[in-house]
């Protein structure tokens, strides 16, 4: 899957002469914690986050007045407090790509832009995380899941599926990674619906797989 299905398209954003208070009032009101800083042409200038906004406030031991405090803050503009080193991303860039980019820097957000730097999206990280919850198959409402060791070697993982086929399981979600650090075995973790959950677990068991089973609530 590509960024552009899981990504927000009515992006809030601000210009670069937006001031301090409009971008503290749009994070607050519509619970954002990403602001994009974009140009007349929609090309993507800077990014704000709330850190960046919390940064910018005032010390709650300033020995400053009210109005001094406001009057400073009516100065700072988006320009002033945004990151101009932006990472982006374009919409057909993969799912887990876009996770990879992320990760090392610890970013919370990645900008989506077209072939000509618009902006045309953002992709979060809650974004991701709600992609892996589908994936996986957690808000599937009463489905079991198991978790099988198996031999790492071609084949297993397709005899497994259809075992669980075969004793009456509607396969939900598989996820069931290759890792360095397998060392000839891997995991396979399965949602699966079925009319008695118990009679499959019990067929796996007794041709011969060993396994680990937790009832979705």
């Amino acid at each position: 899957m590509f960024v552009e299905n899981i990504m927000t398209r009515e992006v809030l954003h601000v210009g670069p002469e937006a001031s301090f208070s409009q971008v503290s009032e749009i994070m607050r009101l519509k619970k954002v914690r990403h602001v994009p800083v974009i140009d007349q042409d929609r090309k993507v200038l800077g990014i704000i986050s709330h850190r960046d906004v919390q940064r910018a406030q005032p010390s709650m031991i300033t020995t400053l007045d009210v109005g001094e405090v406001k009057y400073l803050l009516s100065k700072i503009t988006a320009a002033d407090i945004m990151h101009k080193s932006v990472v982006s991303c374009s919409p057909r860039t993969q799912i887990e790509e876009a996770a990879r980019m992320m990760r090392p820097k610890k970013l919370g957000c990645l900008t989506v832009v077209d072939d000509a730097g618009r902006l045309v999206g953002i992709v979060t990280s809650v974004d991701l995380l709600d992609f892996f919850l589908d994936i996986t198959g957690c808000w599937v409402e009463g489905a079991t899941r198991i978790t099988v060791k198996l031999e790492d070697r071609a084949g297993q993982l397709a005899a497994l599926l259809a075992s669980v086929n075969a004793q009456g399981g509607y396969i939900v979600s598989v996820v069931s990674p290759r890792t360095p650090q397998s060392e000839g075995l891997r995991t396979a973790t399965i949602r699966f619906e079925a009319k008695d959950a118990g009679a499959v677990v019990q067929g796996l068991r007794e041709a011969g797989y060993e396994l680990s089973v937790d009832q979705t609530a």
